[in-house]
Order: structure tokens, then C-alpha cells, then sequence
């Protein structure tokens, strides 16, 4: 069975085990280095005032992560609210597709989001082929514009 988690301190050694995994099992797919700097910068973002709309979860089977999801609440003055959340990422382990873990963590994510006062969350779809299946049949969600990546150099 899946236990969801949310991402704590204590837990960056299981993250960064996920993250090797991932890598061992994608290494075309996954560029970033998930060593110490990684775990450097994780273990920062728990002082940092940023990081404060940050949700992290993991999914556990068997006292491993086999898989995460990371969103943020957005704060934005246009409407004076933090009422919209964008959803950064989504992960699994290649055994663990198609097993419903992405549709647990994304409900857990939904829950805490709400809980938090937001009440929309916004992703950018990977172009991959289970990507778009997996949000294609996201409940009560529609699909909208493409995005655009704007590079701040």
C-alpha cells in the first residue's frame, strides 16, 4: 500500500535515494545532479521564507519513496490572493506507473492545496505519452492554452 508524506527535513536521504533511482532508471530524462549540492540546497530551503507556499509530497511503498510531487501556492497582488497554485512536478517510478501512486499523490496534493485556501491548480503538461495520458484523465480538470518559458538572463 501507498502512504503519502509530506517532505520534511528528516526525510531528504529518502528523497535523494528516490532521486538516484530515477536516474538509474531514466538517465536520458533526469540532467540534474541529485548529490550534495542537492541536498545542500534541500536541506536550505527549510530556512528559507520562499520556500514558505512550497508542498512537497512523497509516496512511500515499503519504506521507500517511489515517487513526489511538488507545487507552490502563488502569491500575487493582481487579485490580492494566494488562491492559485502551479503544480512544478510530478514523479514515479517506472514499476510504480500505472499503479494509481501519481492519482494518490496528486489527491493528497489537492487536499493540502485546499486546505491551504487555494482553489485552482495550474500544470504545464510534459509532452511525453504518459504524461498526457495521466492528465488527460484528471477528474474535474480542463485543459487550456500552452504555456510559454520565458528565460530571466
Amino acid at each position: 500500500m501507498v502512504t503519502v508524506e509530506r517532505l520534511t527535513r528528516d526525510r531528504i536521504g529518502d528523497v535523494l535515494d528516490f532521486e538516484q533511482e530515477l536516474r538509474r532508471q531514466e538517465p536520458d530524462t533526469f540532467f540534474m545532479d541529485a548529490g550534495e549540492g542537492y541536498r545542500a540546497l534541500l536541506e536550505r530551503s527549510f530556512e528559507d521564507d520562499r520556500f514558505s507556499g512550497a508542498v512537497s509530497l512523497l509516496a512511500y511503498r515499503d519504506g521507500r519513496v517511489v515517487g513526489r510531487i511538488d507545487a507552490v501556492i502563488l502569491a500575487t497582488r493582481s487579485d490580492a490572493s494566494c488562491t492559485c497554485a502551479y503544480l512544478d512536478w510530478i514523479c514515479v517510478l517506472k514499476e510504480e506507473r500505472h499503479r494509481q501512486t501519481a492519482q494518490r499523490l496528486l489527491a493528497e496534493l489537492r487536499r493540502e492545496l485546499k486546505a491551504r485556501g487555494a482553489d485552482t491548480l495550474i500544470a504545464i503538461m510534459a509532452h511525453n505519452p504518459d504524461a498526457l495520458r495521466f492528465y488527460r484523465a484528471v477528474e474535474n480538470a480542463s485543459i487550456h492554452d500552452e504555456a510559454v518559458w520565458m528565460e530571466l538572463s
